[in-house]
């Protein structure tokens, strides 16, 4: 590595250990995503700092260093705190629905008053907090929430009653 330059340097470093550094980030923080964000944040900070870092000598204990104030900084910030409380769910994936579903759905969304669409279109088609609906509605969570429990209220009659409408169940 003599002759090499700053760039080639780093990305030798960058290519034998980046491997490693992924191990280390994911046994940091338990999430393969969390950890590809930790490695990156850390390789940028290396980029900065790797003269300064490689005339020192140690860089793996200067990366490993990077990588835990990283994890700490980042589970300090608020979106990391937001908890989906679903553990123990198993997720579903979207199912894509049929254009009778899909019309009946609109044709529901669209008969809500339009304080009630507007929360449940940012709730759960653009997948706002209660808070940042709020914010972006400028009434208060609460307004957010009762909204939001009467909208989801309306639209299960409408879909339940167009639903058995549609099966013959009326009867």
């Amino acid at each position: 590595m003599a002759g090499a330059t700053r760039d080639e340097e780093y990305s030798e470093y960058v290519a034998q250990r980046r491997t490693q550094l992924r191990r280390i980030a994911y046994l940091l923080c338990g999430d393969v995503h969390k950890a590809e964000d930790l490695v990156q944040t850390a390789l940028l900070k290396l980029y900065v700092a790797w003269p300064r870092v490689q005339r020192a000598g140690n860089v793996d204990a200067y990366v490993r260093r990077i990588l835990v104030n990283s994890g700490i900084d980042e589970s300090r910030r608020p979106w990391r705190r937001e908890d989906a409380g679903l553990e123990g769910i198993e997720m579903l994936t979207p199912e894509v629905l049929d254009v009778e579903d899909r019309r009946a759905l609109m044709e529901a969304l669209a008969s809500l008053p339009a304080g009630q669409r507007q929360v449940v279109v940012l709730r759960y088609f653009v997948g706002l907090s209660v808070e940042e609906t709020a914010a972006d509605l400028h009434c208060r969570p609460g307004t957010v929430k009762s909204q939001c429990s009467r909208a989801l209220a309306r639209l299960n009659d409408l879909l339940t009653a167009q639903f058995r409408a549609v099966e013959g169940l009326d009867r």
